[in-house]
């Protein structure tokens, strides 16, 4: 987390304190002259006491909203990349990550109806897959259930470092790419997926060399947090996770956390660095050691459309 990260979630969690101190010395003021007889010296229909009042029926409803609704409301993002590197094939990506499975299920179900739906030629998912041991059977069939014409490839997040591959991914057809490459073919052309492990980014530059610069590459990093790196070796698109949109935003100012080490650089969405394409996806899940809340910032399914470049 960064410096300024923290000063942002001191201050957000400081002005909900003063809120919630208001309202209860309002109501507690209000209370105790009644008992005493006396009048209130700070009345709760004053100008100040109705304002203190909204905040706080504002505050209760947003928690409300975030844990009951946003966590099950799956966007769809589409991003279409056109690139001289193919000729007549196009290939469609499908993009997950942070699932997050935990005792009680969340999104799963819309997720799998939305992945299949979708109809890709390869899911990718970007790490991060269960909060406790005890959500593995969710993991597992919610991984199994989603179809791919040609292949589904995942790589590690910072919870799944104590996990085996057979662990995670028994009989759900993933495939773990642990400093990894592999030829995804389809029409009789190809592209590649490289994949790294979270602990072990320094694989990243020997990983490069399965393959050659004219070739489409699709770099799987759980993180943002190589894009500084990674944007000027000839990766075309890099997909991460990581981040949640921040789990909670604020409108305008966006994400209060995204422990990235590039703080909210990369917080969310589409971005581009040389002739390197970034997406960092939102999540399905929330985050075990944070409230099991999303708000401004709703779990999402991304898919991309590579295609040729139009000729001249």
């Amino acid at each position: 987390m960064t410096t300024v990260e923290m000063i942002t979630i001191f201050a957000f969690m400081a002005a909900i304190a003063a809120v919630y101190s208001a309202e209860f010395f309002i109501l507690g003021d209000y209370i105790r002259s009644k008992i005493n007889g006396k009048s209130a010296r700070y009345s709760p229909l004053s100008k100040a006491g109705i304002f203190v009042h909204v905040m706080a029926v504002t505050g209760i409803g947003c928690f409300l909203y975030g844990y009951f609704v946003e966590p099950y409301n799956v966007y769809v993002s589409e991003i279409n990349i056109h690139t001289p590197k193919l000729n007549e094939t196009s290939f469609r990506i499908v993009q997950i990550s942070d699932l997050h499975c935990d005792v009680r299920e969340g999104a799963e179900e819309s997720v799998v109806e939305i992945v299949n739906s979708l109809e890709p030629d390869v899911i990718v998912f970007t790490g991060d897959a269960i909060n406790s041991e005890e959500a593995i059977g969710l993991f597992r069939r919610t991984m199994g259930a989603m179809e791919a014409s040609t292949g589904k490839f995942a790589v590690r997040g910072n919870w799944d470092e104590n996990y085996s591959e057979e662990f995670l991914y028994a009989d759900t057809g993933f495939e773990l790419l642990d400093n990894r490459a592999v030829s995804v073919d389809k029409g009789g052309e190809t592209i590649y997926l490289l994949g790294v492990n979270y602990f072990e980014p320094e694989g990243t530059w020997e990983l490069l060399q399965h393959s050659r610069e004219s070739d489409f590459r699709i770099f799987l990093f759980h993180s943002p947090d190589l894009m500084s790196t990674i944007s000027n070796v000839g990766v075309d698109l890099y997909l991460a996770g990581h981040t949640h949109g921040g789990q909670v935003a604020l409108p305008l100012y966006g994400a209060l956390v995204t422990m990235s080490r590039h703080g909210k650089k990369y917080e969310r969405g589409l971005y581009q660095e040389d002739e390197t394409v970034l997406y960092v996806n939102r999540g399905i899940g929330m985050e075990g050691n944070l409230p099991p809340v999303r708000f401004f910032a709703p779990p999402e399914v991304a898919v991309f459309d590579i295609t040729p470049a139009k000729k001249p």
